[in-house]
């Protein structure tokens, strides 16, 4: 899973070909690092279907800014560079899964 940063968010998400789900997160925070391995499978699991990003919302302020970050993990799916849903805190690969299905 790649880690994005300010200056590559526009070509790695916003102008990407296929829906992106960006994981804005913070390395001290252990809801962020639980859900690790499993964006990880997904990433494995929806390859060349489905992008999975991580976002530092410490290292990349103004991302979490503009998008309104306001508790992490938060994860954020855009489809053609536009948000068009999202999931707050920790939750089963199974849940995330059905968010990812419905936009394929």
């Amino acid at each position: 899973m790649k880690q994005v940063r300010s200056n590559e968010f526009k070509a790695e998400v916003l102008e990407s070909k296929i829906p992106v789900l960006v994981d804005f997160a913070a390395a001290w925070c252990g809801p962020c690092r639980m859900m690790g391995p499993v964006l990880e499978q997904l990433s494995a699991e929806y390859e060349g279907r489905v992008k999975i990003v991580k976002v530092d919302i410490d290292e990349s302020m103004d991302l979490a800014q503009e998008y309104r970050i306001m508790s992490v993990p938060n994860m954020v799916l855009f489809k053609n560079g536009i948000p068009v849903d999202g999931v707050v805190g920790a939750v089963p690969a199974a849940h995330l899964k059905v968010k990812l299905d419905e936009f394929l």
